[in-house]
């Protein structure tokens, strides 16, 4: 990891995504499909996701920079995901904050 990424700058998200009933597989699939294009962006410093025991899905994802967040939030990809949630999901718990810890600690 770079070192010289000022980290008071960061965002990070993470999250758990439910699926309903029925489209476990297809949420999987569209979250697998995320991960590339996500990674290739420029301010893009970490996209993990872990599919859980129970079925459930927790992302994690640090930002260099608001704007670039701002940014990710616009992709043709993304916003097509954005658009099937309410289909694919039953529940979603969702947070932000600033990373305080460092990427490399």
């Amino acid at each position: 990891m770079n070192k010289n990424i000022d980290t008071t700058k960061t965002i990070s998200l993470y999250g758990f995504l439910r699926p309903k009933k029925g489209y476990e597989e297809e949420l999987r699939k569209s979250l697998l499909s995320l991960v590339q294009p996500t990674r290739s962006e420029e301010g893009s410093l970490i996209y993990n996701v872990h599919e859980e025991k129970d079925g459930s899905f927790f992302l994690y994802e640090v930002w260099r920079s608001q704007e670039d967040l701002d940014k990710h939030w616009q992709q043709p990809y993304l916003k097509n995901f954005m658009s099937k949630v309410e289909i694919l999901l039953d529940e979603k718990v969702a947070y932000s904050g600033k990373l305080i810890s460092g990427l490399s600690d």
